[in-house]
């Protein structure tokens, strides 16, 4: 969202303008009072239509960004950058920088949290693993040639001055309507993307307060309101859901007022979920449900890609807290400023 406002600054005024700040803070209220009425939708099933929204303009701002890069990469048609990355003074600065970058690498194949209730919601036949299993290869496989495309294409494009984020990152202000299109590409899939996220997580707390108290008329009531002007149609409303979703996201959206700092949180949750969500869990599951025993040499190939996997999350987790860290010293809590 500041994006959007400073290209369209910057395209009707100038770059040498000094008026192009915007406050982050607002833009992550407006955020989250769009998440508000986004999550009083029941449940996964009912947003199925939000998932293909977010899907369509991923690809949107994806191909954009593979295109603006290209596009300076053969403006000056040399590859820029090294073989060693950008060059920093402190060699531990260095270390901590690729422990983050790991860190974030991980948050984008973190989705095991979410792939069974993701799969509830597929129609059989054929069988939903089966279709589960096949969506996963594609996915993962189309992800992972976009990203490599996209990273290499980015850094002979800019080198070791290309930004973390290649749309808000001040690397292109023109066209700023392609730019615009794309950042706003992002809003709408960041929007889908939380939902499906978060859905899941509403269900559980939801189903554990509702157990935790079953008698109280409260917290399993629901309520239907008519809605003005169409009097045979009505909007249930259960309390519950009403009050405990409001409050998650009030917390996040506070959370994310506190601590601006995409990449560093990023990878902070990337490390922290990728091993015991998409690596332990499943292995251990993979092992018990087809009975293998710790004398066959599968079980040992398991078990040490499952070790490296846990020593990249403490890895990536260390150099995630340490940018944090290292922002914290200069960000001022609720004035985030671009």
């Amino acid at each position: 969202m500041i994006a959007v406002k400073r290209v369209n600054c910057f395209h009707l005024s100038g770059f040498s303008t000094t008026g192009c700040e915007a406050s982050g803070s607002t833009y992550m209220v407006v955020f989250g009072l769009m998440q508000l009425l986004l999550s009083q939708l029941p449940s996964l099933h009912n947003i199925a239509w939000l998932s293909v929204v977010a899907v369509a303009t991923s690809f949107g701002y994806s191909f954009i960004s593979l295109g603006l890069c290209a596009a300076k990469w053969a403006s000056h048609g040399n590859v820029r950058g090294t073989l060693a990355g950008a060059g920093i003074d402190a060699p531990r600065d260095k270390a901590f920088n690729v422990l983050l970058a790991l860190g974030n690498i991980a948050f984008s194949y973190t989705f095991a949290d979410v792939l069974i209730e993701i799969q509830d919601t597929l129609k059989s036949p054929p069988a939903e693993n089966k279709t589960m299993k096949r969506a996963s290869l594609y996915g993962l496989s189309m992800t992972t040639v976009f990203y490599l495309l996209l990273g290499c294409t980015g850094y002979a494009a800019f080198g070791n001055d290309a930004p973390g984020n290649i749309l808000t990152g001040y690397a292109f202000y023109e066209p700023y309507w392609l730019v615009d299109i794309a950042n706003v590409c992002v809003i709408v899939h960041l929007a889908g993307a939380y939902q499906v996220f978060a859905q899941p997580i509403f269900a559980r707390l939801e189903s554990y307060v509702a157990c935790r108290w079953p008698d109280s008329k409260i917290i399993t009531a629901t309520y239907y309101v008519r809605v003005p002007g169409r009097p045979s149609t009505s909007v249930p409303i259960a309390p519950l859901k009403l009050v405990l979703r409001t409050v998650i996201i009030m917390f996040t959206t506070l959370v994310a007022m506190l601590l601006p700092f995409f990449n560093a949180v990023l990878g902070l949750i990337g490390a922290l979920g990728f091993w015991p969500l998409s690596v332990y869990f499943p292995v251990a599951m993979h092992v018990a449900r087809l009975g293998i025993r710790r004398s066959e040499g599968r079980w040992w190939l398991l078990q040490a890609m499952s070790f490296v996997c846990l020593l990249i999350s403490l890895a990536a987790s260390i150099g995630s807290v340490q940018d944090i860290v290292h922002n914290l010293k200069t960000a001022t809590p609720f004035k985030t400023v671009d």
